[in-house]
């Protein structure tokens, strides 16, 4: 059962970032990211990189992932106007022709106005079924499925804190790095960013030395990077995201615990899917199953599943802030992002990693 405490505040969440520690790119190669270790016990600190998970994990462990893959949901294009919009496709609606999006724009649009969207030669129509309230509103393909527009036009979706221009030179780089190697269930919005830093053969040499990997699936909404603007955490309404639970994550969980064996989540994401299932369980332990949740994890939650945890740097006085803290407490995390920050390691999405565990095993 999950339990909290009270009156916590959202300002003790928060931390000063320079803003060139902010990514701008990955790391040359998938494994090239620094790791910082962090004992979850008594707060220890130790400078890795990403290959050395070869000797933190330990045999019979089971590292947990999360296979949702980014869509090119951002649509940028002109009205009639001749003014810029962008358009950010969040999911299809019941009517899987609509779609609910997000725009940006200048000046107010209203409904049946259609933007022309474009990306190189590729273009596309798109209609919007009523005026946008706060920014939200549904829209349609004209002539074709929206789907299409988007495969054609369509970029991924990087956070707003790496910068691109509309025709940016990196975009097919960003094609590849923005995905996890083991993405497979499109629907996302933001990468599972912890698990940008696994190449295919990292993954191979854990599997030579004992460790299991599978994936469940949990897509990633646009609430992700969004800052808890409340004073007090109980005041913060959680955005809901959908997940599944392969019937083999189930067993591979329940297997790992009577070998006592570790579950090590990979990202923030996972945590969520895999408490967020076992919350809704008879035996505290993940089920197999497709189910939403607003589950918010934060200081004084009392953790079910996960044992070690693969995460990147977050931003301050955010969700995914709160959520590590609550594994690790949140006076050790924020002692890690100082160092973190003194040692210049790379923050956010194309950043550098922390490993939260016990004291290693070597």
């Amino acid at each position: 059962m999950a339990r909290y405490l009270p009156a916590v505040r959202t300002d003790d969440f928060d931390y000063h970032l320079p803003t060139e520690l902010i990514a701008q790119e990955p790391a040359p190669k998938r494994a090239d990211a620094r790791l910082l270790a962090v004992d979850r016990s008594t707060g220890g600190l130790r400078h890795l990189g990403i290959r050395d998970l070869v000797d933190e994990l330990r045999e019979g462990d089971l590292l947990v992932t999360n296979d949702t893959r980014v869509i090119p949901a951002r649509l940028h294009g002109r009205r009639d106007t001749g003014g810029k919009a962008e358009l950010l496709l969040l999911a299809p609606t019941a009517d899987g022709d609509v779609w609910d999006a997000m725009v940006r724009c200048g000046g107010s649009l209203r409904a049946g106005e259609r933007i022309d969207v474009r990306h190189g030669a590729a273009s596309g129509v798109v209609e919007f079924l009523a005026a946008p309230e706060g920014g939200r509103c549904r829209v349609r393909g004209v002539d074709e499925p929206l789907t299409d527009v988007m495969t054609r036009c369509g970029k991924l979706p990087l956070p707003p804190y790496i910068r691109r221009d509309v025709e940016d030179t990196r975009d097919d780089d960003d094609s590849e790095r923005y995905q996890t190697v083991f993405a497979r269930e499109p629907g996302a919005v933001a990468a599972p960013t912890a698990g940008l830093h696994l190449g295919a053969g990292l993954l191979d040499t854990l599997a030579e030395r004992g460790v299991r990997h599978v994936s469940l699936t949990l897509h990633v909404g646009p609430g992700t990077f969004q800052p808890v603007r409340t004073e007090d955490l109980d005041q913060h309404e959680m955005h809901s995201e959908s997940f599944a639970i392969p019937a083999e994550v189930a067993e591979a969980v329940r297997a790992t615990r009577a070998a006592r064996g570790r579950i090590v989540a990979v990202g923030t994401t996972t945590v969520r899917a895999l408490e967020a299932s076992a919350a809704g369980s008879t035996d505290g332990l993940p089920a197999a199953g497709a189910a939403d949740t607003a589950l918010f994890i934060r200081p004084g939650y009392r953790f079910c599943v996960v044992d070690a945890l693969l995460t990147n740097f977050h931003l301050p006085r955010s969700t995914l802030l709160c959520l590590v803290s609550a594994f690790a407490s949140r006076e050790r995390v924020l002692d890690a992002y100082r160092t973190a920050v003194a040692e210049r390691y790379r923050f956010y999405s194309y950043g550098d990693a922390m490993l939260i565990a016990g004291p290693s095993a070597t």
